[in-house]
């Protein structure tokens, strides 16, 4: 008898894993259509300089800060139905930004809603992933959850290249577009049975144990901000690229990036966290001088093609994040901690994520790109030097 419990809790907590990864291909395909297409609308539409694209993550980046908040008031749902909600939200906010965004400042509203909308889903969807999971098998198994959603990333580039290139879209269809997946990812979510939630054990945590998860989430915030609102800016503004080129550059990435997600996924399970983020560490400081100094070194087309590869290099690395999931998960006093821990890193990571870009723009606008890359450098071996200081019992 007991073994047949155990045999149909197994079963159970397979067919939500499943179900969690088809959430993960339904985000995939509407993150990656607005991942690749908001830049250049930006730049198409409002004809922003690097300056005002700098001021823009303070506004954008505010629902990150704020994160751990909005998942304390809303904690008595339960982690699955929170996600929905997150998912629910981003959809509006695309509805929003493709329909009635008239304005500049009311397209800044919508953008919001979308940022709180996927900033809801991050830290839960690795707590929902490990919740699914076994201790031995967490990086197995978020690396595969991660794997299905870069996979579905290509559906959504090809959408936005078949559709600018062939089917006349503009921003508006394929924000709409967008949103329908959103939609579809919250009613799957809806199908997972949902954990009762405890409202009494969500509070923020500062234990001595999670301060150097929480130092690791404030450099890595600081460092992934500059790639996420400069790296794009620079092959937008320096080189000329439209939607399609970043529709392509998207199917590379993401090729590329299922393959890396699940080398992350094991390496974390048999290296350890340590090796795997102070590899990626090592990594982004060639990538920031790869950023820095290519148009120094090399001409106009080799320098682009440097700087290209630079790009798909540091979106691939994507994956590292999961190892310090795993790390919270793995040093955790207590299981409910996890999600309380990295919804706080999350926090702490956009305190310093929207001061960032807004010193990154002066920056551009005062000395050029290759400063806010050489900045972006030193904060990655900040970043090695705090991951060579993991240990794990």
């Amino acid at each position: 008898m007991k073994l047949d419990i155990i045999e149909l809790e197994h079963s159970n907590l397979e067919k939500d894993f499943k179900l969690f990864l088809t959430v993960g291909f339904m985000y995939g395909i509407a993150n990656g259509i607005y991942l690749t297409t908001f830049n250049n609308f930006l730049s198409d539409v409002y004809h922003l300089s690097a300056q005002s694209r700098g001021m823009l993550e303070l506004p954008r980046e505010i629902p990150g800060v704020l994160i751990f908040l909005v998942l304390t008031l809303i904690s008595f749902l339960g982690d699955i139905r929170m996600a929905a909600i997150g998912m629910l939200l981003s959809a509006l906010g695309m509805i929003g930004i493709g329909l009635f965004s008239k304005t500049y400042a009311v397209m800044l509203g919508w953008m919001m809603m979308v940022s709180l909308g996927t900033h809801i889903f991050m830290p839960l969807a690795p707590g929902i992933g490990m919740r699914l999971s076994q201790k031995k098998n967490y990086g197995m198994r978020l690396g595969q959850f991660n794997a299905y959603s870069l996979a579905a990333t290509i559906i959504g580039y090809a959408i936005v290249w078949f559709g600018f290139k062939f089917f006349s879209f503009d921003y508006i269809k394929i924000f709409l577009i967008s949103a329908f997946f959103f939609v579809l990812s919250a009613l799957i979510l809806g199908l997972i049975n949902h954990q009762k939630p405890n409202i009494k054990k969500v509070q923020f945590i500062l234990r001595k144990k999670y301060i150097l998860y929480y130092c690791l989430s404030i450099v890595n915030g600081a460092r992934k901000q500059i790639f996420l609102t400069f790296a794009p800016w620079v092959l937008i503004q320096s080189y000329q690229l439209d939607p399609t080129h970043f529709a392509i550059l998207g199917l590379i990435i993401s090729t590329f990036s299922i393959i890396t997600r699940t080398i992350v996924g094991n390496a974390i399970d048999f290296k350890g966290e340590r090796f795997v983020l102070s590899l990626e560490a090592i990594l982004l400081i060639i990538i920031c001088m790869g950023y820095a100094f290519a148009a120094d070194v090399a001409p106009m087309n080799i320098a682009m093609f440097i700087i290209i590869i630079c790009y798909i290099l540091d979106n691939s690395m994507s994956a590292v994040e999961m190892a310090r999931s795993t790390y919270v998960k793995k040093i955790a006093v207590h299981p409910d901690d996890v999600t309380p821990t990295l919804s706080a890193g999350i926090s702490f990571d956009h305190v310093i994520a929207m001061s960032i870009p807004l010193f990154g723009g002066i920056l551009w606008a005062s000395f050029g790109y290759k400063y806010v890359f050489l900045c972006a450098a030193g904060i990655a071996l900040i970043n090695l030097i705090l991951s060579l200081r993991i240990k794990i019992e």
